[in-house]
């Protein structure tokens, strides 16, 4: 599945000619393909939200008597044709084919990032893929982490793209830095592959351009309660990604609860961890991962925000078509 979405993305990059507007694309795509999900979940939703006043009335009436509450729910959910779980469920099947394009997409940034790697392991400045403000679209967008790929990010590439990649080069015309590591392929088994990673770190610190663009920044240290941070000489961004992520995260939780009744204060306490939970999430991970892929989450709460808007307006307009024709029909 990881490499069916992958060789989407390729091709759709090998069309656009950017990896960062492809991701844009491939977002889109994969949005649209799960839109009939997103109407099912919205309706179900909305079954449920004109319920509250009856189950608030019953939850009030039944307050010393759960069982009893929950035989009463349970009968009112079978009289309106409404599975308490339908507006989660078409949500839940979605995840698997997520988590399948994340996938995918650190794929892509793997690869290109062992690319990069083999270029500076031969002396050569590695090309970058630039996008807007970012210098390396497979490196994280933060003046904290440097354009150029490090041991912390090589750290992430499992050891399958690892061997792929070493088994790729030519034995008898390796990279300059790396002749003499004598390296093999039970090197980058798993338990040999975080030394072996340190070792060809070593080696492209002997790039001395390279070496010189990922040094610290005199006296732009800071240090923190459990970290610490350090402003890089080349470093890949301005972090405006990490933070378009928390705060589309925050609009699209609004756009998605705004305004919807809680039947008790404990889903009301829930609600307002869950709102700020998500964006806060998001900030931190994409302050650790790829540009890639909180290019990929900001693109999609966009889209994603888009087509609430546009499932709302479209159900209120059959809601209020519906309850034109009862009046005509009462008249």
């Amino acid at each position: 599945m990881n490499e069916f979405l992958y060789s989407i993305l390729a091709w759709i990059n090998g069309w656009v000619g950017s990896w960062g507007w492809s991701m844009v694309v491939f977002t889109i795509m994969v949005r649209l393909v799960l839109t009939p999900f997103d109407v099912k979940s919205r309706i179900s939703m909305r079954k449920t939200q004109k319920l509250q006043p009856m189950q608030q009335a019953l939850q009030k009436k039944y307050a010393n008597d759960k069982e009893k509450l929950n035989q009463k729910m349970a009968e009112l959910y079978k009289k309106e044709h409404i599975n308490p779980l339908s507006s989660c469920l078409p949500m839940l099947l979605t995840w698997p084919v997520l988590i399948a394009v994340f996938a995918a997409m650190r794929l892509a940034a793997n690869r290109e990032l062992l690319v990069q790697v083999g270029q500076i392991l031969n002396n050569e400045a590695p090309v970058l893929e630039p996008w807007l403000w970012i210098k390396n679209l497979w490196m994280p967008d933060s003046i904290f982490s440097a354009a150029f790929p490090t041991d912390g990010t090589l750290k992430q590439i499992g050891t399958g793209e690892w061997l792929e990649w070493f088994n790729k080069l030519d034995p008898a015309n390796l990279p300059a830095l790396m002749k003499d590591l004598n390296l093999t392929a039970a090197s980058f088994e798993q338990a040999n592959l975080s030394a072996t990673i340190d070792t060809i770190f070593a080696a492209m610190k002997n790039n001395a351009a390279y070496a010189d663009a990922i040094s610290v920044s005199g006296g732009w240290t800071f240090n923190l309660l459990i970290t610490q941070l350090s402003v890089v000489k080349v470093f890949n961004g301005y972090m405006l990604l990490p933070f378009l992520s928390a705060g589309t995260q925050i609009l699209m939780t609004k756009l998605t609860t705004g305004g919807q009744p809680q039947a008790n204060d404990q889903a009301a306490t829930t609600g307002k961890f869950m709102q700020w939970f998500f964006p806060i999430f998001s900030l931190v991970l994409c302050f650790s991962y790829s540009s890639a892929f909180a290019l990929y989450w900001v693109a999609g709460n966009v889209v994603s925000m888009a087509q609430t808007l546009i499932i709302n307006k479209v159900l209120d307009s059959k809601e209020q078509a519906k309850a034109v024709a009862g009046e005509g029909t009462v008249k």
